[in-house]
């Protein structure tokens, strides 16, 4: 059963991630979101490899030199409820890289509050772009639930074989 977030009153903060323990709970946050969620829509194989190219200590830090900005989703007195990552782009575009909630907190307002502080992070924002995989259903929902719209379809290859075949979403201001 799950929890009527109006049962649960959250407090929802964006940490931004400076320290290496930050960067590690990014990390186990990953990996265990990605082993829960991920398993009905790609290969074991894969998940492990892009764990590896996206998570691993060196691959967060080079991400962060190239401009990413990492955020922990914190609720007061709780551990963390996901991660954030954003790429500050052309003036007034915001790509976000990365959100991903714990799975057992999945309808329970935490992204949507996590979007409303991200819009206030980035108050001059005028487009927001990000990538889901094409079957993953439930994120897609939500992204439109939030006035995202399908711009394309891209298939990325990511290397070892596997591939990105994801749709490229935004969503502009007056959405």
């Amino acid at each position: 059963m799950k929890i009527n977030q109006e049962l649960r009153p959250v407090t929802l903060q964006l940490i931004p991630c400076l320290t290496p323990t930050q960067f590690s709970t990014v990390q186990i946050l990953a990996h265990d979101i990605w082993h829960k969620h991920y398993p009905e829509i790609i290969s074991m194989e894969q998940i492990e490899f892009m764990l590896e190219s996206n998570y691993s200590e060196s691959a967060l830090l080079t991400q962060k030199e190239n401009g990413q900005e990492l955020f922990l989703i914190g609720e007061e007195m709780h551990r963390p409820s996901g991660f954030l990552g954003v790429y500050p782009r052309e003036e007034g575009v915001l790509f976000i890289s990365k959100w991903y909630i714990r799975t057992e907190l999945h309808g329970m307002g935490i992204g949507r509050n996590s979007f409303r502080l991200l819009c206030e992070q980035f108050p001059d924002t005028s487009c927001m772009q990000l990538q889901v995989n094409r079957q993953n259903v439930k994120a897609i929902n939500f992204y439109f639930s939030l006035g995202f719209r399908i711009e394309r379809c891209a298939d990325f290859d990511i290397g070892n074989g596997f591939f990105m075949n994801d749709f490229i979403m935004i969503r502009t201001a007056d959405s």
